[in-house]
C-alpha cells in the first residue's frame, strides 16, 4: 500500500491552503516543495485534481499567440542555430532579410491589437501632409505598394481592376508562377506627367483595396496581408540576383532595392502603428538599418535635384538644364557632400550635390573634389527625415563646411518620403 493511500486526512483549512496553490502551480509559478505537496494532494482528490488540469489547460491557451517581448537578438541566435544544423532550402537574399525581420515584427504587433486598438486612427506623416487610416487600412496600403514587387515576380495583385490606371507589370504577368529572367541594365527613373501628382497610382491602388476589403474584419486584412509578406519573401529566394525591375508608376527600382524601400516603408508605418495605440516598437536591426540607409544616400541626388527644380527654400542656387544647377557644357569639379551615420549602423557616403551622375559616366563628368562640407546624423534620426517624421531644421546634425549644401541636403531628405 502506498504512503499517499494511508496518509491521514486533512483538516478543511488545510484543503483550503493546498487548493489555493492550484492557479500558481497550473502556471508553473509554485515553488517546488509545495507544488510536490499539492501534487500528492491532486493524487488522493478528484475535485482538486480536475480544477487543477482545467487551470493548466486554461494557462496554455493564455501563452499560445507569440508574445512580443523576446528579443530579436534571441530569435536570430534560434534562427543562426536551426540553419548550421539544416541549412535553408530556399536561403532568403540579404537585400530581402529587412523585409522579412519588418513584416514578422509588425504582424506580432498586430496580433496583439484588440478591437478598440483596431479603430485606433494612426496618422502617417509624409512630405505632402499626413494621411490618417485604422491600422487595417495601413495594412492595405503597405499591401497595395507590396503589389508592385508582387507583378515583378509574377505574383497576383491584390489590389482589384478599377477604372485607374493598372498597375504596371514591369516585365512580369500578373499570374502565379516563376519569375521572369532577370535582366542585367538597371532601369531609370520615369518624370511624371507635367500637373500630375507622381503618386496618385499609389494613392489609387490604396484606395481600391481599402474599399474592397472594408467588409472585413481586422484579423482577416491581417491575415491576408501575410499570407502576401511570406509569398514576397519566398519571391525574393526564387529571384537572388535582384536585377527584376519594379515599377511603382512613378520610379523603377531593381528588386533588390525595392526590398529594401518596402523595409523602410513597413518599419516607418508600423512605428506609426506602434504610437497610436501606445506600444513599444524596437528599430531595426544594425545590418538591416545600415541597408535602409544606403539607399537613401543613393537616392538623395536625385531629391536634392528635386528641390531645386520646384524652388522649395533650402535649395541652393538656381537649376540648370538638368536639374541640378549645372549646364551639360560646364566641367566645374563635381560637389560632394559627405554623409556620415553614427549609431550601430554607422558608415560614411558621398553625396553628389549637382544632380545625379549619369550612368556608365562616373570619372567623366566634372572633375571630383573634395567634399565641400560633412553632416554627422545618427542613423535612426536619418531614417525619420529621410519618413518626414523630423523637421529638418530642427533634427540634431553635426556641421562642416559649407552650411547652405549642409542645410540643402537636410530640407531635400523629406522629399524621399510618399503616401
Amino acid at each position: 500500500m502506498s504512503a499517499d493511500a494511508t496518509a491521514a486526512p486533512l483538516t478543511e483549512q488545510q484543503h483550503e491552503e493546498l487548493r489555493s496553490l492550484l492557479g500558481a502551480w497550473a502556471l508553473g509559478a509554485c515553488p517546488r516543495r509545495e507544488a510536490a505537496a499539492l501534487e500528492r494532494h491532486l493524487r488522493l482528490c478528484p475535485d482538486c485534481a480536475e480544477e487543477g488540469t482545467r487551470l493548466r489547460d486554461a494557462a496554455g491557451w493564455l501563452s499560445a499567440d507569440e508574445p512580443l517581448d523576446p528579443s530579436g537578438a534571441l530569435r536570430q541566435q534560434v534562427l543562426d542555430w536551426c540553419l548550421s544544423r539544416r541549412p535553408a532550402e530556399l536561403p532568403v537574399p540579404a537585400w530581402g532579410a529587412p523585409y522579412a525581420a519588418e513584416t514578422a515584427k509588425l504582424d506580432a504587433l498586430l496580433r496583439d491589437l484588440g478591437p478598440e486598438e483596431w479603430q485606433e486612427i494612426v496618422e502617417l506623416p509624409w512630405h505632402g501632409g499626413t494621411d490618417r487610416l485604422r491600422p487595417a487600412e495601413v495594412l492595405s496600403h503597405l499591401a497595395a505598394v507590396d503589389g508592385y514587387l508582387a507583378l515583378s515576380l509574377g505574383l497576383p495583385d491584390p489590389v482589384p481592376a478599377g477604372p485607374g490606371p493598372a498597375a504596371p507589370a514591369a516585365g512580369a504577368a500578373a499570374t502565379p508562377g516563376p519569375p521572369a529572367p532577370e535582366p542585367a541594365g538597371q532601369p531609370a527613373p520615369r518624370v511624371p506627367r507635367q500637373g500630375a501628382s507622381p503618386f496618385s497610382g499609389i494613392v489609387d491602388r490604396t484606395e481600391r483595396l481599402a474599399a474592397a476589403r472594408a467588409g472585413c474584419s481586422p484579423e482577416s486584412v491581417r491575415a491576408l496581408w501575410r499570407r502576401q509578406t511570406r509569398a514576397l519573401v519566398h519571391g525574393a529566394a526564387l529571384a537572388p540576383g535582384g536585377n527584376l525591375p519594379v515599377d511603382y508608376g512613378f520610379a523603377a527600382l531593381p528588386l533588390r532595392d525595392a526590398f529594401v524601400d518596402r523595409a523602410f516603408e513597413c518599419y516607418v508605418h508600423g512605428e506609426d502603428v506602434a504610437r497610436a495605440v501606445a506600444y513599444p516598437y524596437a528599430p531595426p536591426a544594425p545590418p538591416h538599418l545600415r541597408q535602409m540607409i544606403d539607399l537613401a544616400a543613393r537616392m538623395l541626388p536625385e531629391a536634392v535635384a528635386a528641390l531645386r527644380r520646384a524652388g522649395r527654400p533650402g535649395a541652393a542656387g538656381p537649376p540648370g538644364p538638368d536639374g541640378g544647377g549645372r549646364t551639360d557644357g560646364e566641367r566645374r569639379p563635381a560637389r560632394l557632400l559627405r554623409l556620415v551615420i553614427d549609431g550601430p549602423a554607422a558608415g560614411e557616403w558621398l553625396i553628389p550635390l549637382d544632380g545625379p551622375t549619369p550612368p556608365g559616366n562616373r570619372a567623366g563628368y566634372g572633375r571630383t573634389t573634395e567634399p565641400v562640407a560633412a553632416m554627422v546624423l545618427d542613423g535612426l534620426e536619418f531614417c525619420q527625415l529621410a519618413a518626414a517624421h523630423r523637421d529638418p531644421d530642427r533634427v540634431p546634425v553635426g556641421e562642416h563646411g559649407d552650411r547652405a549644401a549642409i542645410r540643402e541636403v537636410l530640407r531635400a531628405t523629406p522629399l524621399l518620403s510618399r503616401p
